[in-house]
């Protein structure tokens, strides 16, 4: 397991260069900029619009000087090319891209175009609310979709199993925007009660609180958002175990335990269960990441929770290159991470997997 491990460490460094080097050649080809975003705001144009001009359709496009930018008509060249050097685009790709690897490898992720932070100051300022939505979604959704996965599989095609499967199937069938908006007119201020906040993770007056009552504070504020999480995210977690378990369940082994004289519950949790999870497990990074980061980007919207996801999102509108870099390589780091660790997993629960052995 050791030279496993060693070798999957080795290969990160060169997974996320690969990751980063796609993504800056799709960048350089990409119509739009933050030199173009900048002009449209020094227009007063709208970003979209300017983004969407094509070389067909050129009036904006010709100009007295020579710039390679769309919508830079009236615009004086001593402007667009400090716009260049600021923002870097006065070097060639190579070397953009040689700073940018060489910045990466000490985790200098450089400063946003747009916002007097850094990079791991943004981060670090939204990175508490992505880990609350992600950690407490993952493992309510865990918690709720294993027991219930069993059950059905122990269950299978009883009454309960139709009822709950037919939930199953009509929670993963509806958006879970919808579920956020149902939620909120019902609890948060709507047409009915109010029972929670509608924005924020917690109140203006959270430093004047005591520690119990930030406690609760927190939990009041990030109750709706969560459950809007877990109800979006638990169907096919309890799809994939009920699966799993029944594969499990019909196999010989399972028989002869049986027929050894093994009670029920013996069987399912003593030689059943430590099989089954390892098809659960295996996704655990991928719904971890999802909850972290991708999952969360239209909770974060609607409940205007300033998170990762959100901040990704608006990096990528305005082309804040930094940022979107930034976060993708630590989205990156952590998916590479979390699946290493799943794997050792795997060899805690069933040691007759050796991965050295491969």
């Amino acid at each position: 397991m050791r030279n496993y491990i060693i070798k999957r460490l080795l290969l990160i460094p060169v997974t996320l260069l690969g990751i980063l080097a796609l993504n800056f050649i799709i960048v350089q080809f990409a119509p739009g900029g933050p030199v173009e975003y900048v002009l449209a705001q020094y227009q007063g144009m709208n970003t979209d619009a300017t983004s969407a001009i094509s070389s067909k359709n050129s009036t904006l496009a010709t100009t007295k000087n020579s710039s390679q930018y769309q919508g830079a008509s009236g615009v004086p060249d001593e402007l667009i090319k400090e716009l260049e050097r600021q923002f870097g685009f006065d070097k060639p790709a190579w070397l953009r891209f040689g700073l940018m690897i060489k910045n990466y490898a000490m985790f200098d992720f450089g400063k946003s175009f747009y916002q007097d932070k850094t990079v791991w100051q943004l981060i670090k300022e939204k990175m508490p609310v992505s880990i609350s939505l992600g950690l407490w979604s993952t493992l309510i959704i865990y918690l709720i979709a294993i027991p219930l996965g069993i059950k059905k599989a122990v269950a299978d095609g009883s009454r309960f199993d139709l009822i709950t499967s037919f939930l199953v199937v009509v929670g993963s069938a509806i958006p879970v925007f919808l579920f956020a908006v149902a939620l909120i007119v019902i609890f948060a201020g709507g047409n009915y009660l109010s029972w929670f906040p509608l924005h924020g993770l917690t109140s203006d007056n959270w430093e004047e609180l005591s520690t119990f009552a930030k406690i609760k504070d927190y939990f009041w504020h990030i109750t709706l958002p969560v459950m809007v999480m877990v109800i979006g995210g638990f169907a096919s977690l309890t799809m994939l175990t009920k699966n799993s378990f029944l594969d499990e369940i019909n196999k010989p082994y399972v028989l002869t335990a049986r027929a050894k004289g093994l009670s029920e519950t013996k069987v399912l949790y003593g030689h059943v269960f430590r099989n089954a999870m390892l098809v659960v497990i295996s996704g655990f990074p991928s719904l971890l990441v999802k909850m972290l980061f991708t999952g969360s980007l239209l909770i974060e919207v609607i409940f205007s929770l300033n998170g990762l996801g959100l901040l990704g999102y608006q990096s990528i509108m305005t082309r804040d290159y930094p940022v979107v870099f930034g976060t993708m390589y630590i989205f990156a780091l952590i998916g590479l991470v979390l699946k290493l660790i799943s794997d050792i997993t795997y060899c805690l629960i069933d040691p007759r997997i050796n991965f050295d052995a491969k």
